[in-house]
């Protein structure tokens, strides 16, 4: 009876702490998406400050400024380039912004875990000379997707200048309903298979159905999400460890999209959507 007791108070007191350790477990989480969402709010306040001491330094900075040009599609119909990353803040309000994961720690302990940030190092005279890399995705998970690489001595800089750069290089891209296994309207995959290159790396995109979710690499993942992709499958051949020319294949895949001419009776048969237009 003793032992059965002790038993008892023993489990009582177990299920106590698993109960205190879900509990903190939750708290910690909803620290988290409180610290996200103070910081979502401060980078929206910033660029809604910007927006409104910003002084347009181009005739397309102008237009778009004064409310000439609502959209972004009658700029690309120009064949004018964006060099105003302002232009994209005010017409992508919602845009959202990714960090890949190209570089590599090193140490110890922490050696061939996955970085934002590539460094490398210079020798000089004076001693080593640190620079940082990265990559940097934006899209507004309907459509529209940038990328930008760049490089500074520090990270922050880095991380700016890259954020700047894929702003500046967003495009629309092609989805639809390619895949014979499906039948839906809903342009959730890609309208037919195509194939980027970057370096020995080839990655061939191909439709997927419903539900059968991105079958990709995880990084070439993240700009599908933001692209608005939400089924597909892939095929990579070359050095494929190398993750930035994956990634810049993966990105060159999707310009070929805008590239193939199709007729209006195929578009309607496979629900092509550029953008977030028909």
């Amino acid at each position: 009876m003793v032992d059965k007791v002790e038993e008892n108070a023993t489990e009582e007191v177990s299920s106590d702490d698993e109960v205190k350790l879900d509990a903190k477990k939750d708290t910690l989480n909803v620290k988290e998406l409180d610290e996200r969402k103070i910081e979502e709010d401060n980078i929206k306040r910033h660029q809604e400050e910007k927006l409104t001491h910003w002084k347009p330094k181009t005739e397309l900075g102008r237009k778009v400024k004064s409310g000439d040009i609502t959209s972004v599609d009658e700029i690309y119909a120009t064949g004018k380039k964006i060099l105003e990353v302002e232009i994209i803040d005010t017409l992508f309000p919602n845009l959202e912004s990714e960090l890949l994961l190209i570089g590599q720690s090193k140490g110890k302990f922490g050696g061939g875990a996955r970085r934002v940030f590539k460094q490398t190092q210079k020798k000089t005279k004076e001693g080593n000379k640190p620079s940082f890399a990265t990559m940097a995705v934006v899209g507004n998970k309907d459509g529209y997707v940038g990328i930008g690489y760049a490089k500074a001595k520090e990270t922050v800089p880095a991380r700016e200048k890259a954020l700047r750069k894929a702003k500046i290089s967003l495009f629309p891209i092609k989805r639809g309903s390619g895949s014979w296994l499906s039948s839906t309207s809903e342009p959730h995959s890609i309208p037919f298979a195509v194939t980027g290159k970057c370096g020995s790396v080839k990655i061939t995109l191909m439709p997927a159905p419903v539900g059968k979710g991105l079958i990709i690499e995880k990084e070439c993942k993240k700009i599908l999400e933001l692209a608005g992709i939400s089924d597909i499958w892939s095929k990579t051949t070359g050095q494929t460890g190398t993750k930035l020319n994956l990634i810049l294949a993966c990105v060159d895949a999707l310009k070929q999209l805008n590239k193939v001419k199709i007729s209006k009776k195929k578009e309607e048969e496979l629900s092509i959507v550029q953008g977030n237009r028909k």
